[in-house]
Order: structure tokens, then sequence, then C-alpha cells
């Protein structure tokens, strides 16, 4: 057995059984499959079993710990030369495996990683927030979206390694967000070789909404500084913009409410002055529309990049609208969750790992 897909699973039987039924549809046929039912009280044994015939397909159940725990129970029980671990809300296209397969026949490695892609059938806001994840303007790259990358951190909805190397360095840790970047930063240290595999995408349905994307982004931010606490020297340029970001957008708003009292105080003053002299109101009226025009110029810039840009991928004016949204989302929830962190963790000297959100493992 050459690969076996590993899948964690938490309520949520109507994904796997799409997942199962792309599965099926592979022109690659060497694998087997092992989901990993997190105690979920929603079970996907029924579904598992329809599909049981026509996949090698191998079910357990557990209790609730995690998907890092998850994967590496999976892990223990697997047979295949290559581990790949993925999550539930993913869709794989038909030439998946065998984009893997041509990648490793061409140019051997340890481990391997994969981007993500929104299928047409995805909800205007999945569309969003996928595009919020992959963009160039929003994370840089980091997720795959460019080929050229000097280190490649594959993350657990699309990541493969050898077994031999999983196993020796124990799998995924405790940690209870960003646990995927600590294995593959792990698997760097250990002088394994990893590559992003372009062509072994995914279709990532994100079944989320804003409110809980902003949670998610929000403890990833938080898991940045965990993570620079754990490997020193992890830390790079790129993960620091979204704080940057939110600094910029907290000053900028706050020029706009300077301008827009001191617009108002001054027109105030213009409207019951009796003085015949009121020439420096209008200066403060003139300043003050002035600094709330130059704080919303920025915003409104970056928010016609996104605009067109989202457009132009997703052909879809509502899709590029929400895009907006939730790529202010993406960088303003790590923003915070990263500088919350560093102040508690850098400045306060707190020693443990810090976590915002605990209820949202597969969100």
């Amino acid at each position: 057995m050459k690969y076996s897909l590993i899948i964690p699973v938490y309520n949520r039987p109507d994904e796997v059984d799409e997942l199962l039924a792309s599965l099926e549809m592979q022109t690659l046929k060497d694998f087997e499959v092992v989901v990993v039912e997190d105690g979920s009280t929603i079970p996907c044994l029924n579904v598992v079993n329809e599909h049981a015939s026509r996949l090698a397909l191998r079910y357990f159940q557990k209790d609730n710990s995690g998907p890092g725990q998850s994967r590496n129970y999976g892990a223990e029980r697997s047979q295949g030369e290559y581990l790949i671990v993925l999550d539930s809300d993913c869709v794989l296209p038909p030439g998946y495996l065998q984009a893997v397969d041509d990648e490793l026949t061409r140019q051997a490695c340890d481990a391997f990683g994969g981007p993500d892609r929104a299928h047409d059938s995805f909800t205007p806001v999945q569309k969003a927030i996928n595009y919020s994840m992959t963009s160039f303007f929003t994370t840089g790259g980091i997720r795959g979206g460019k080929k050229k990358l000097d280190k490649f951190y594959p993350r657990s909805f699309n990541m493969g390694i050898r077994a031999e190397l999983y196993h020796r360095l124990k799998g995924f840790s405790a940690m209870r967000f960003g646990e995927d970047i600590d294995f593959s930063i792990r698997i760097f240290k250990s002088g394994a070789s990893c590559r992003l595999f372009p062509e072994a995408w995914v279709w990532h349905k994100r079944r989320t909404d804003m409110k809980k994307f902003f949670k998610q982004v929000h403890n990833s931010g938080i898991a940045r500084i965990n993570l620079m606490k754990r490997h020193p020297g992890s830390m790079k340029l790129v993960h620091m913009l979204p704080a940057v970001f939110t600094i910029g957008v907290f000053f900028l708003l706050l020029m706009f409410l300077a301008g827009l009292a001191l617009t108002g105080a001054n027109v105030y003053g213009i409207l019951t002055s009796a003085a015949e002299d009121t020439s420096m109101l209008y200066v403060g009226v003139f300043l003050g529309i002035t600094a709330m025009i130059c704080s919303l110029i920025p915003l409104l810039m970056y928010s016609a990049l996104i605009f067109v840009d989202s457009w132009m991928k997703n052909k879809s004016a509502k899709v590029a609208w929400l895009s907006i949204g939730a790529s202010f989302i993406q960088l303003l929830g790590y923003g915070t969750g990263f500088i919350r962190a560093w102040w508690l963790r850098c400045v306060c000297g707190r020693n443990e790992e810090l976590q915002a959100f605990k209820d949202n493992f597969y969100q």
C-alpha cells in the first residue's frame, strides 16, 4: 500500500460523504482511507458503510481530543508508505493522487503539501473566505498561492509525509491550534525535504461564517506567537504583516474620528459665532475634512484592490464585495490575535501557550 489517507471527523457526516465520493473517483487506486471519528455526537459510520465496498476503508471511533491527536491515532493504524492527512471539509479532484504520485516520481521528497481552491458550487461566503485565505494580497502566498517559495510549510487540510518520518517525529503535537505548522517546522528541523506540489490541490469548503472565521484566524494569530516561543527563529516578516495592518487601520480610524470631531467643532463654532472673523474656524473645517479623506483613502484603495482581484478570479461582483469583508476579517482577526499573544507572552512574560476560542477545533 503506497498511500494512507487519514481523515479526522467531528459531527460532519455530510462532509465525509462528499470526500469519500471524491476518493472513489481517483484515477490512481493504490491507497487506503482511515476515518477517525473524534468523539462525534453525530457519527458518520452509516456514511462510511455506504462507501466501504468501493474503497479500502477503515473506520475508528475514539474520545474527543482534536484533529491533531486523531491524525496520530489514524497514523498508528495505517499501512501506507506515505500518509496524507486531509480535513473532512475537503473534496479531491479525480487526479489528486496521480498528481502526488507524479511529483514524487519526478523528484522524491519526505513531506509535501498542496494548495486549496474554491469549487463553483461553493456559496459566495465560502468563495470569499477562500479568496481571503489564498490571495497574495492577504496571506502573501504562504499557503501555496505562489510556486516559488524558499520553504513551503504544508497545512493539515492537505499534507503528506513518509510514514517512517511521521512516526519518528511522533506526529502532531498536543497544540490545540497551529499544530500543523509546528509539525512542518519539526520536519524541516529534522533535515527532511519538503515541497509544494502545486497540482495536488483540493477544494476546501470551509463550512463556516464570518463570525467563526474571525475566531479561526484570531486563534491562528495567537498560535504564531506560541510557535515563535516553541521554535525561535521561525517568525518571518510576512507573519507580522497582519499586525502591522491592524495597527495601521486602528490609527486611520483614530485619524478619521479626530477629523470628524475637528470638523464638527468648527462647524458648530461657525454657526454659533457672533464674531465677524471666522477664518480660523473655516481652516479647522478644512483640516478636519482633509484628515477624514486622508484616513479613508488607504482603506478604500485596499478595498478596491481586493474587489478587482477577487472579481477577476471569481467572476462575481457579489463574491468580490464579500471578499472585502473577509479580507479585513482575515487580517484584523489574525493581527489582533498576534498582538494579544505578543503582549501577554513577550511583554507580560506568561509562559503557558495561549488560546482564545477553545471550542472550534473543526471550524
